[in-house]
């Protein structure tokens, strides 16, 4: 059984009459699971892609970087593509040089190989600089793309000795305006060293040169940059405070939130700002939170929901974005931490979604859906589509042939996971559609899920496509929290093993090459604790398989190419992370379940 935490660990918040109710209140109440997933139920549909996987040996990094510290990704949808830029260092947190680098991609899925766009400076003395960002990109009031990266000084880069923020454009056919400096920091280091690049009033350019003084008109988006600044001593901050998120409420105010559970409102667009509180029983974490306003009229509030650690990603949502309730997983998956670091957390962690501006710029699909993108382990970058409406039930039978999934995508209406070299698609199988789950990675897996109606009884059928005989399919039935009741696994000695009360039987070779289709059945007496399982009509144990888990009802489907784990470890190098294993593929299809009444 997993130790579980309360969210947040932190005592009551007590509020005496005389004083005024914080401006962001969650009333869970709920508890946290020390697990990948922290025991919650994920919200249907979300797709978890990996845009970048670390490689210190064979990088697939544009510029030709071996690094292994990747974090703080930054998002933005502009001129029909994704943009999406992060920190990259050698090894560490606050090494240096650490530069930004940029990614691009038409459709959330497939992504171009990064590169540096804003390079590192060497210093007086030999040293370099570090990038740090709070903010990445802005669309300006004309229509313009502008990326943004501070250039930090050893041994921190947000101290406010830094030399000061930069800026560029990105063009609609996506290439680069030339670097300038947007704003120098008042008390910088090596103030007499002469900075490669001029100020963004020197530029030929008079729109450029328009939209830089448009951002630094704008006091709301501008307190993003004040932790790099610090010591500025000009009044050009209004309100002070790290990784600032912020959404317009109902009723035309703005509520902002910083790192540690801070927060405060505007109603003048950040001219001023009422004093900064903690939220209500929030988690008091230094990982980021996200807020934003979703497609069907409600608030999202994304973050890490425990006090120290970074997973999972989680969702909580609100009617009137001051009171948010309920809490579910948006990433749910913690693999094991390939290359170790200094100051390398664990987990899906520093969220962000689409950065503010032009409000047609939502994404491409942000009627039904809104992005966000994250590190994993502070080495891995990921985005996640999270369809709206925000929720962890659906209704009625499911019957999936995945016929009307474009080929190419990830199916609709189920979680996937999709790493890059452990990738998630629907392909064309033998006239037919299907999910192929293909793996390559030595330290991850694909993965896919499908939620259905919360059910004792239930018949569920499915095929599998096994491409070959030495490869791992891990199939699980689950309950509400992630306890698996139903456990069936092909491996890679080519058989079939089904677990009966926590025993694993071996039922003889699975055949590869083929179809074969799955039948399990729970009966729908409350008091029933095993599942009869049909493989091509025929049974493959003498009586039906006893749970593992005890549990009241399922609700999920999951199938995956590894084996379970409750979360991954890290703090040291693995071996031949930098190398693909040998391929394994299995497709899945004609998913059919049906609650027994």
């Amino acid at each position: 059984m997993s130790t579980r935490l309360p969210l947040g660990l932190l005592l009551p918040l007590v509020l005496h009459a005389t004083e005024p109710s914080p401006p962001l209140v969650y009333t869970g109440p709920t508890e946290i699971a020390a697990t990948a997933d922290g025991g919650l139920q994920p919200v249907v549909g979300v797709q978890n892609i990996q845009v970048f996987r670390a490689n210190r040996t064979a990088s697939a990094h544009a510029d030709g970087l071996t690094d292994t510290y990747n974090h703080a990704p930054m998002l933005a949808y502009w001129h029909g593509r994704f943009y999406l830029e992060y920190l990259s260092g050698a090894v560490n947190e606050h090494d240096n040089p650490t530069v930004t680098s940029l990614t691009n991609s038409a459709d959330g899925l497939t992504w171009s190989a990064p590169r540096v766009i804003f390079p590192a400076i060497t210093l007086p003395g030999g040293t370099h600089t570090i990038a740090h960002q709070r903010m990445g990109f802005y669309v300006t009031p004309d229509g313009r793309l502008l990326a943004l990266s501070f250039y930090g000084t050893p041994p921190s880069p947000n101290d406010g000795k830094g030399l000061g923020r930069a800026v560029r454009e990105i063009h609609a056919d996506g290439s680069l305006g030339n670097i300038h400096f947007i704003r120098l920091n008042t008390h910088r280091d090596f103030p007499d060293f002469p900075l490669p690049y001029p100020l963004y009033s020197a530029s030929s350019d008079p729109g450029f040169v328009s939209a830089c003084e448009a951002l630094l008109a704008n006091q709301l988006i501008t307190a993003q940059w004040w932790e790099e600044d610090q010591l500025d001593e000009s009044g050009f901050y209004r309100v002070k405070g790290k990784a600032l998120s912020f959404v317009t409420r109902p009723d035309g105010s703005t509520l902002g939130i910083w790192k540690n559970r801070l927060v405060a409102t505007t109603t003048d667009r950040g001219e001023t700002w009422s004093e900064k509180v903690f939220a209500a029983n929030l988690p008091n974490n230094a990982s980021k939170y996200w807020l934003q306003r979703t497609a069907d009229g409600r608030y999202a509030l994304a973050l890490n929901p425990t006090n120290r650690n970074r997973y999972p990603l989680a969702v909580t949502t609100s009617e009137d974005c001051a009171t948010f309730s309920g809490l579910a997983a948006i990433h749910g998956e913690l693999p094991d931490q390939r290359f170790g670091g200094y100051l390398k957390n664990m987990g899906p962690q520093y969220v962000r979604g689409l950065e503010a501006g032009n409000p047609a710029e939502a994404g491409p699909d942000s009627n039904s859906a809104f992005w966000l993108t994250y590190s994993v382990n502070k080495e891995d970058i990921w985005v996640a589509r999270v369809p709206v409406p925000v929720t962890t039930t659906v209704s009625g039978a499911i019957h999936d042939n995945f016929e009307a999934n474009p080929l190419g995508t990830l199916p609709a209406e189920w979680n996937s996971y999709s790493p890059l070299w452990a990738p998630v698609r629907v392909v064309a199988s033998e006239g037919s559609r299907a999910v192929e789950l293909r793996d390559e990675d030595p330290y991850d897996y694909a993965r896919i899920v499908r939620v259905f109606p919360a059910t004792h009884g239930v018949r569920i059928s499915f095929k599998v496509f096994a491409r070959q005989n030495n490869g791992r399919l891990e199939i699980d039935l689950l309950d509400g929290k992630g306890a698996r009741p139903v456990r069936i696994a092909l491996r890679e000695d080519g058989h079939l093993w089904i677990c009966h009360e926590a025993q694993w039987l071996d039922t003889g070779l699975y055949s590869s090459g083929r179809w074969q289709t799955f039948e399990l059945e729970i009966p729908p007496s409350p008091d029933a604790d095993r599942c009869a399982v049909l493989i091509d009509d025929q049974s493959p144990l003498p009586r039906p398989a006893f749970f593992t888990d005890p549990v009241k009802s399922v609700e999920r489907i999951s199938f995956r190419t590894g084996e379970y784990r409750e979360r991954g470890y890290g703090g040291h190098d693995l071996p031949q992370a930098d190398e693909k294993s040998a391929l394994n593929s299995f497709l899945i299809d004609d998913v059919v379940i049906t609650p027994v009444p």
